[in-house]
């Protein structure tokens, strides 16, 4: 399935938007079922030398043998369940990318965030496609230029899928903003390329 969704950052890197790829009904459906079926854990992160639990749940699912280390500490993928595998199916059909890994994030409201970082650690084939699903809470998420420093955000739906691509890692960071105005749950699901 072709698409021809506009590049939304025009400048070193690819991000497209698609909006929409799973209506209401199917985006709540996925959503209890990965609520109530991921083996769903605290992240322990180290900041500033010190290990922090933080209240955002993670976990990592993958082909047989791909691990993932960030912030020091390695995860070894879980195996895929059947509605993982449902979503990575319609996710690869619309970015025509074959992808071996995920990691899934849960934050339970508005007060749970992410900042800004990249997706470039070493497992991560570079410049490949990062395909992220939005299911529950609409969230805001913002780009930044590494060098320019201009910032920019969209606001990613329920049932949405944003695709980042080619160079944008390299020279841009995102970020999940922290904010008081949401108080439901987000699932966020990111499928990778990872050398196996």
């Amino acid at each position: 399935m072709q698409h021809n969704f506009p590049n939304i950052i025009n400048k070193d890197g690819v991000a497209i938007y698609f909006g929409h790829i799973f209506n209401d009904k199917e985006s709540g459906v996925f959503f209890e079922e990965l609520l109530n079926n991921i083996d769903w854990r605290n992240e322990v992160v180290l900041m500033f030398g010190k290990e922090i639990t933080t209240k955002r749940k993670v976990a990592f699912y993958a082909d047989r043998g791909i691990e993932y280390t960030y912030s020091n500490k390695t995860k070894k993928g879980l195996i895929w369940n059947s509605t993982l595998l449902k979503i990575k199916e319609a996710i690869e059909q619309r970015t025509n990318v074959k992808y071996n890994a995920c990691l899934l994030n849960l934050y339970h409201n508005g007060n749970e965030g992410m900042g800004w970082h990249s997706d470039d650690e070493n497992e991560i084939i570079p410049n490949s496609s990062i395909a992220s699903i939005s299911l529950g809470a609409e969230r805001k998420f913002s780009f930044k230029h590494k060098t320019t420093k201009e910032t920019f955000s969209i606001l990613l739906e329920n049932g949405s899928l944003l695709e980042m691509k080619g160079t944008i890692q390299s020279n841009w960071w995102h970020a999940i903003p922290k904010t008081k105005k949401v108080l439901t749950p987000r699932i966020n699901l990111t499928f990778r390329q990872m050398k196996s």
